[in-house]
């Protein structure tokens, strides 16, 4: 009897750590499915949001290609009177579309980088990570006559070897906490429903300006009208981040795979 019992406790262990394995396996999949990573805490981070109690949020553009959904975009946002936002401009779109690059500038809105060539960073050498950010440094630079010290990576994709290069020089890299789904042409309703329902203080949203994107300047005016009936005011990143304490997540590896 005895022996029949230490058998059994220890097939019992034994199904114990497979089940455990299991989980653990499982929790591996499903962060992977998300294509998220996390590295231990204490590495550099991005930005996806900031804590305040305050009713502000960001709305961000990206633009990497195309010159017909920027200038809707940019009407709307004067016809509605919104005065913060930030857009984060690939250098050889900008390179290409001056006069767009001007008109965003010249209305006051912020303008941030979202790299050269746009690919995922993530698998780059760092020599080649440091080219692609500086080169899009010096063309926004010369073009906005501003310096940026913002960047989203092309893709929503970094590792924290791109954080750190990042921090090396001189950017905060930009995410976000609501994404709009306009890059995937969800529809107008579905768009304006996914921002408005996910809005929270400190927000920054997720939303695009390049051709591929074709229904976020019909989604916008409803966006904004409901977010203002909300109590929300429009701000740029750096002044959300002005706001309060940035709240950041641990490094995480990113590979959205979006048409920005």
């Amino acid at each position: 009897m005895n022996y029949f019992f230490v058998v059994n406790a220890r097939k019992l262990k034994q199904a114990i750590f497979i089940a455990v394995a299991i989980v653990f396996a499982a929790a591996i999949v499903y962060s992977e499915q998300r294509n998220i990573s996390v590295f231990s805490t204490g590495e550099p981070a991005a930005i996806y949001s900031v804590q305040t109690e305050k009713k502000v949020i960001a709305l961000t553009f990206d633009i990497s290609w195309g010159d017909k959904r920027t200038e809707p975009i940019l009407k709307v946002l004067k016809e509605k009177g919104v005065k913060g936002a930030t857009f984060f401009l690939s250098s050889p779109w900008s390179k290409s579309h001056p006069e767009i690059v001007d008109h965003i500038k010249k209305d006051g809105f912020e303008i941030g980088s979202h790299g050269n060539k746009h690919d995922n960073y993530s698998t780059f050498n760092e020599d080649e990570i440091r080219k692609q950010i500086s080169t899009a440094h010096g063309i926004l630079t010369e073009l906005v006559g501003k310096e940026p010290n913002l960047i989203r990576m092309p893709n929503g994709d970094f590792d924290k070897r791109v954080l750190r290069i990042a921090g090396e020089l001189g950017y905060s890299v930009v995410q976000w906490d609501t994404d709009s789904l306009d890059w995937m042409n969800i529809g107008v309703d579905k768009i304006i429903d996914r921002v408005v329902t996910k809005a929270h203080p400190g927000d920054i949203v997720l939303m695009h300006a390049s051709d591929s994107c074709q229904q976020t300047h019909e989604a916008l005016p409803v966006i904004i009208d409901q977010l203002r009936a909300k109590g929300y005011e429009f701000v740029t990143v750096s002044e959300l981040i002005k706001q309060t304490e940035v709240e950041t997540k641990p490094v995480e590896d990113q590979a959205m795979k979006q048409i920005h």
